[in-house]
This record gives C-alpha cells, sequence and structure tokens, in this order.
C-alpha cells in the first residue's frame, strides 16, 4: 500500500521576542543579575565571550554566537542576559519548552527587568499557556501600569483562559489610558455576550453612537445588532439615521441588503446592490468594497452566496479589464464549487497579467484533478517564475501521478537548486517526494537515502517518518529504527489515522500482535476516510491474535468497502492469513 503524501509549507512566526532584542542587548551589557561570585578571571572570560557573542550575532553569525553564548552559560549559570539570549535562540530552533525554561529562569534572576517578563508572557501565550500568560501579564500591569497597551494582551490572554470578567476589566483599564474607540467596545460587546449579558454587551455600542453622533457607522452597527436579535423594525430606525447622516454610506448600503434578506426581500436585497453597482458617482473601489461586504454578510449569516454572482457580472461589464475584480470573483467561485467558471477567471487574468503569480497558483489548484493540464500549468509556472521552487514540487507530483517517475525526480532535484538555504522544510519535503518516487520505481536504497536526507533537513517531517517507518516495514527491514520514526509521528499526531496504522503494522511485522491490534482499533477509532486498508489490516492483526472467524468477517468488510487484491480473495477463500509479498 502506497501511503498518500500530504503537502504542508511550514512557517514560525515568532511573536514578542524579535521585537525586544535589541532594547535587551542593551540592557544585558550592564550585567543587572549575576547572582554567582565569579573570580576575577572567570568574570573577564565572561565578559569577553558574552560581548563577542553579541557581536557575532549582529553580523549575523549565528552558529558562531550560539556557541559563544553556550560558553558564557558553562561559566554562570545564573546569568540572565545569557539566559534571555539562549532562549531566543531555543525559540528559532523550534524548542520552545527550553526557550520557556530559560526565560523563567532569566525572569528571576532579573526581576526587575522588561524586556525578560515581556518575552516571557509573550511566549507563554503564543504555545497556548494561557494561564501562565495572564499572570505574566498581570505582573507586568502593576509594575509598569504607564505601559497601557500590555492590558490589551492581559485582556487577550484572560479571555483565551476564560477569565472573562477579568478580561473586561483589563479592557476597562485601556479604555480609560487610550479613550473610547470602535475596536474595544466591539471586544467588550463580543465578552458580554459570551456572559450571557447582552443588555450590557448593546450598551458598550449606544455610548460609541452618543459620543461620535454624526458618525453613521455607529448607527449601521446598532441597527445590525438588533437585526440579528430579529428586531427588524427597530434595526430599519437606525438605518434610517444612517441614512440621514450618510445617503452614499457603503456599509448602509449592504446594511440595507441584509436587511431586505431578513425580510424575505431578496429581489429587494439585489436591487439595492446592483444600484449601488450602477451608479456612475460611484468609483470601483466604492463599488468594490460594497459587493466583497456583501458577500461576507451573506457568508456569515450562512446565506447562499451564489446571488452576488449577478452582481459581480454586472461589475465585470462595466470593467472589464479589472483583473483584481476578476480575482475577487474567481474566489468566491472557487468556494462555491463552480471549478470550470474560476478558471476561466483565472485564465483571462493571466492573459491579461502574464506576471500574476497568484492567478498561475489558483489555476494550479483547479487543475489538480487534470494531470495533463496540471504539468501544463507547472511547466508555464516555472517559465515565468524560475525561482520559485513550489512550482518544481508541483510538476514533479503531477508527473508522478502519471507515473513519469524519471521526470518527477528531475523535477525535485530542479527545485532543489533554487529553495534559499533556510527554506529546511521545503528542502524537506522535496527530497521526501524524490523517496517516494525512488520507492514507486522499485529503488528501495534510493528511496531510503532521500528519506534520510529529507530528516536531515526536517527531523520532525511527520509524513517522511510516516513512509519511511511503513516502507521499512513491508521490507522487514531495521524495524527498530521503523518502530522509532512511527513513535515519533504518533507523538506529533496521535490522533492520525493513517499513522496509527502504521505503528500497528510495525508491531505486527515483530510479531507483537497485543500492541498491533491495540494501535490498528485506534487508528479504526480515529479514521474519517472508510479506509479498506485499515479493516484488511485489522482482519490480518486479528487472525495472528488468535480470532479467525472475526479476521475472515474483516476480509470480507474489506472487499465489500471496494479493495479489490487477489492476496485478499486468497484469505477470504482459504479463512487464513497470507503475506501480500506485492503490497506497496
Amino acid at each position: 500500500m502506497f501511503k498518500q503524501r500530504i503537502y504542508i509549507l511550514f512557517f514560525l512566526l515568532l511573536v514578542g521576542l524579535q521585537g525586544f532584542s535589541l532594547h535587551a542587548d542593551e540592557e544585558n551589557r550592564s550585567f543587572p543579575s549575576r547572582t554567582n561570585e565569579l573570580s576575577h578571571s572567570d568574570q573577564r572570560k565572561f565578559d569577553y565571550f558574552f560581548y563577542e557573542a553579541l557581536n557575532l550575532k549582529n553580523a549575523g553569525k549565528y552558529d558562531a554566537a550560539f556557541d559563544a553564548f553556550n560558553y558564557c552559560y558553562a561559566i554562570d549559570s545564573t546569568a540572565a542576559p545569557v539566559l534571555y539570549e539562549l532562549a531566543n535562540f531555543y525559540m528559532q530552533l523550534n524548542q520552545p519548552e527550553v526557550a520557556v525554561d530559560l526565560l523563567k529562569r532569566a525572569v528571576e534572576n532579573s526581576s526587575d527587568n522588561f524586556a525578560y517578563k515581556i518575552a516571557l508572557a509573550s511566549i507563554t501565550r503564543n504555545l497556548g499557556m494561557y494561564g501562565e500568560a495572564a499572570e505574566a501579564y498581570e505582573e507586568l500591569v502593576k509594575q509598569y501600569p504607564a505601559k497601557a497597551d500590555l492590558n490589551f494582551y492581559l485582556a487577550e490572554a484572560l479571555t483565551q483562559q476564560g477569565e472573562i470578567g477579568k478580561a473586561i476589566k483589563a479592557y476597562d483599564a485601556l479604555e480609560s489610558s487610550m479613550g473610547m474607540n470602535e475596536a474595544l467596545s466591539m471586544q467588550k460587546y463580543r465578552l458580554y455576550n459570551m456572559l450571557g449579558e447582552p443588555e450590557k454587551a448593546l450598551e458598550e455600542i449606544e455610548k460609541l453612537a452618543v459620543k461620535y453622533p454624526m458618525e453613521s457607522r455607529y448607527q449601521i452597527v446598532l441597527g445590525d445588532l438588533h437585526l440579528e436579535k430579529g428586531e427588524a423594525d427597530k434595526a430599519l430606525e437606525f438605518y434610517d439615521r444612517a441614512y440621514a447622516l450618510d445617503p452614499s454610506s457603503p456599509y448602509y448600503i449592504v446594511a440595507m441588503a441584509n436587511y431586505y434578506e431578513v425580510k424575505g426581500d431578496k429581489e429587494a436585497a439585489e436591487t439595492q446592490i446592483r444600484n449601488a453597482l450602477i451608479n456612475e458617482k460611484l468609483d470601483i473601489e466604492s463599488k468594490v468594497s460594497i459587493l466583497s461586504r456583501y458577500i461576507v454578510s451573506l457568508q456569515q449569516s450562512k446565506k447562499d452566496t451564489e446571488s452576488a454572482n449577478p452582481l459581480f457580472e454586472t461589475l465585470l461589464e462595466q470593467h472589464p479589464e479589472d483583473t483584481e475584480l476578476k480575482q475577487m470573483y474567481g474566489g468566491l467561485l472557487v468556494l462555491q464549487g463552480k471549478t470550470e467558471e474560476a478558471k476561466f477567471q483565472f485564465q483571462l487574468i493571466t492573459e491579461m497579467e502574464p506576471e500574476n503569480m497568484a492567478a498561475w497558483q489558483q489555476l494550479l489548484n483547479l487543475s489538480i484533478r487534470d494531470i495533463p493540464e496540471m504539468i501544463r500549468v507547472s511547466k508555464k509556472c516555472i517559465e515565468l517564475f524560475p525561482d520559485v521552487p513550489e512550482f518544481y514540487l508541483w510538476l514533479g507530483i503531477a508527473y508522478s501521478q502519471n507515473e513519469e517517475y524519471d521526470e518527477a525526480i528531475q523535477a525535485y532535484r530542479d527545485g532543489l537548486l533554487v529553495v534559499p538555504e533556510e527554506n529546511r522544510p521545503l528542502k524537506s519535503d522535496l527530497y521526501g517526494q524524490i523517496g517516494d518516487t525512488f520507492y514507486q520505481k522499485d529503488r528501495m536504497d534510493k528511496a531510503f537515502e532521500a528519506y534520510d536526507e529529507a530528516l536531515k533537513y526536517n527531523e520532525r517531517n511527520v509524513v517522511v517518518l510516516n513512509n519511511y517507518a511503513y516502507f521499512l516495514s513491508l521490507a522487514k527491514k531495521d524495524l527498530v529504527k521503523a518502530e522509532r520514526m512511527s513513535a515519533q509521528c504518533i507523538k506529533l499526531e496521535p490522533d492520525n489515522a493513517t499513522y496509527l496504522d502504521t505503528y500497528a503494522w510495525i508491531f505486527f511485522m515483530q510479531g507483537n500482535y497485543t500492541l498491533a491490534k491495540f494501535y490498528i482499533e485506534k487508528a479504526l477509532a480515529s479514521d474519517r476516510t472508510g479506509s479498506h486498508e485499515l479493516i484488511d489490516h485489522y482482519g490480518d492483526i486479528l487472525y495472528m491474535s488468535g480470532d479467525a472467524e472475526k479476521a475472515v468477517e474483516q476480509w470480507e468488510k474489506a472487499k465489500e468497502m471496494g479493495k479489490e487484491s487477489v492476496v485478499l480473495d486468497q484469505k477470504i477463500a482459504e479463512k487464513r492469513y497470507i503475506e501480500d509479498e506485492n503490497a506497496k
């Protein structure tokens, strides 16, 4: 059985830490937190290597800087500046648990350092440790009351922790410092609703409307809120007030369209939008804004978005050269499942603007079930954008699906030539694809070499780990290594049915039928695809566990589900396990 790969590009955003590193360097130079008494010799050595590490880091020589900071750590493991700098490195190395521990120690050893505390609060919030993050932000708010924006992060952490009442108080504190604004009022509105206090929620918006009586937007928001509560007549009163303030407001036009939708007058809703679109006094940007808001409102209210299609066509008749409009319409058609109509829009864009990479990417996504078209579009993308490695990946996948394996391998290798050195995950994916393709060519030695290369660039590449482990188990080679890699997959994705199946199958090959049965049953419980392969494996494991009758039931079920295999037919006929030596 060849397990289909999942293509995922990993992007890591480090929020918070980098923003403070320059300030931290300034504070680090004064060494505020030495808790160990060093000898004069060690002190000089520490100072020299610490400053050298900072210089290396600033020069972009990160490996050498990391070594130098570790040397400082060996001299004094309590120095907060070193702990802080190492925490930054461990975040970059994707070892957040180590970074958190280092930052906690930095804060303990330098309790008055803002940079260390905000870094710890940020990293714990980003890692979902909301309780610890809230505690850290609460401490910062007390210690630095002049930094009002800390209340925003505190409120966010408290909200995610489920402390809604405390979060509202944090927003109140922020509001007293910054003044009232829509973003804060809307946040408080949302939180009051979560607390089941709709009247207090509404008061927040009413206060905005009172503060800004000439701003039509807040009248419309109040109208929208009453419309959501089913109070259409009350909503209309606020919409009328908004119209008196600004009759050309695009928010008003969309609000009235929503009002007519709620009243069941679909024709009036479409007329409202269409009249705006044919209004010569409105520029194209305003019209696009109206139409996009209308689509969002349809999606939010779970209404059929197809009512927007004729409106798009009206606008396209007026502005046939507007590629941005075509891109929006194409995206909407994709959401509606209208693949051919969407492809037509994106094809038009690529003809009008051959350099529009986003449109080419959309065409590529839409051609995924049409392999010859996928090859054609991928080649064109490579011709136009030769330095974009993802297009080589897509071309290789298309060739592989077409069983043109040599061409696929060449495409992946060409992609490796243009991948930036720092994009290690993509390098890993390309090597993983090379491994899969060599396996399809029955070149197991080459496949395993490629998988080893893939794991050098990303040791947590779960798809490579799984395929490598499974193919080793089929070959009955290095089963201990296969078990270790498969266990890592389960650790990374404990509910993935495919990875659980692989783990079960490795235990099966080792003769450990108890664990094999345990994990195949976990795989079946997690499966959402109705995989007949899992059922077939379950039968094999049951048979070797001593339950031949139930094994035959599972094999018959796998056949009923669509699995076609000579070996499966033999197992059913002879009522015994038969190894499939041709399994892939």
